[in-house]
């Protein structure tokens, strides 16, 4: 949950919320807590891109408390945006995940990416996913620069789908979905056909 930027957003695990403590003295003196560096285990990343400002970063696939996060790095620092990469490269982090996730997941994940393409489709692979009345979808969308945002999108009642600007973070199943269905749209390409671009 600490790595969660939706979960700890507020929190006393926000890491971009400044934090000031009390002296047991009763004076009312402040003092602000430095940030600690982010602390990354496995994963397994992308080759660096520059986004619109010319800032470079990577996209990382990792494993974190409840399943697995897809997430850009600039440096050390999490950006909180739903990850852009060329669509070669999401085929790559499915296929490479077994160093950084479970074999399952790793499995599910191989497996999405080998699917066969089936006719050409419009629009994005989707996971759809719900809950009581919250719909939410993850999805594997083209940009219009050629490449692909993996986002998670929200159904809010009155005002329609949302893009949630902030890393997904859900369980390995659903990313497998989601790749799946965009390999088969066309969107993505079979890993055996990424593996040579």
């Amino acid at each position: 949950m600490a790595d969660c930027p939706i979960c700890s957003k507020g929190t006393v695990l926000d890491s971009g919320r400044s934090s000031t403590r009390r002296s047991s003295g009763g004076g009312g003196t402040r003092k602000a807590a430095t940030p600690k560096p982010a602390v990354h285990g496995p994963s397994v990343a992308t080759p660096a891109y520059e986004d619109a400002d010319g800032r470079p970063y990577v996209v990382r696939l990792e494993r974190v408390p409840g399943g697995i996060r897809l997430a850009e790095w600039a440096g050390s620092t999490l950006r909180r945006r739903a990850p852009v990469m060329e669509a070669a490269d999401l085929v790559r982090l499915a296929e490479g995940a077994g160093q950084a996730v479970a074999a399952g997941d790793a499995a599910a994940l191989a497996e999405a990416a080998a699917t066969e393409p089936g006719d050409p489709a419009p629009g994005p692979g989707v996971s759809k996913g719900r809950t009581g009345d919250f719909k939410e979808e993850l999805r594997v969308e083209a940009l219009e620069d050629g490449r692909v945002r993996v986002g998670r999108w929200v159904l809010r009642p009155g005002q329609g789908w949302q893009l949630q600007e902030a890393p997904p973070m859900l369980p390995a199943k659903r990313y497998a979905e989601a790749i799946a269905a965009a390999v088969r749209g066309g969107l993505l390409p079979r890993a055996s056909e990424a593996a040579v671009e």
